[in-house]
């Protein structure tokens, strides 16, 4: 099992650890409580949702888990539904029978170990089936047990466009991350980088007209050639 990431600050430049707080203080400005766009109604249909967001769209997820928890919000009702009785709920989903069978074998885990109740620490959630690193760093941050910084496709991005990590696996990045965020920050930089980089610097044609830190980003000459 990997330990955790620590946050242990690096040096930085007076000028550059400005940068970087502008950065968060104008991502604030933006959106002072940014919040996942998965739709859930308790610790564990959001636990589920983000295992089946793996390689898919949080729409497509929504879309899907509106008619599943109707039917499937606990563990109990998960393990009773089966995986047969799961995939028809979530086949427009990608990779959709090995997520059947996560998701039912983390119910049964959940029941089995925890009484039905989602695990708030680390090491628990990640020992869950289908849930690892960044599953478990979504849902701590969400359910404000742990300030974490998820890092997807999105994250990823956008963190090397600002020059806030060089960082060559998502695990780097995320340290980085960590390390440069200030400190009350922490617990919403994952939501304002992943919008960020969903709707405004994406990853074909960055949006950088619209861009609250086209000013305070190194990459914009790539794009808006100043």
């Amino acid at each position: 099992m990997k330990a955790a990431v620590k946050a242990k600050r690096r040096r930085i430049a007076p000028a550059e650890a400005e940068r970087i707080a502008e950065i968060f203080r104008r991502f604030e400005a933006v959106s002072a409580d940014p919040r996942t766009e998965l739709d859930y109604v308790s610790p564990f249909t959001l636990l589920v949702s983000v295992v089946l967001s793996a390689q898919a769209t949080d729409k497509s997820v929504n879309k899907a888990a509106e008619r599943l928890y109707r039917v499937a919000d606990t563990p109990q009702k998960m393990l009773a539904l089966g995986e047969a009785g799961l995939i028809p709920y979530i086949a427009s989903i990608g990779l959709y029978r090995t997520k059947a069978k996560n998701v039912i074998a983390l119910s049964r885990l959940l029941l089995e170990a925890y009484g039905g109740e989602v695990p708030l620490e680390r090491a628990a959630l990640q020992a869950l089936p289908g849930v690892g690193r960044k599953t478990a760093s979504v849902v701590l941050n969400e359910l404000g047990a742990e300030p974490a910084i998820a890092v997807d496709t999105h994250v990823f991005r956008v963190a090397h466009r600002l020059k806030l990590s060089a960082g060559k696996t998502p695990e780097e990045v995320e340290h980085d991350l960590m390390a440069i965020t200030p400190e009350g920050a922490r617990g919403r930089a994952h939501h304002w980088l992943i919008l960020h980089g969903r709707y405004t610097c994406v990853a074909r044609k960055p949006r950088c007209a619209e861009c609250a830190v086209a000013d305070l980003c190194p990459s914009r000459v790539l794009y808006l050639g100043v």
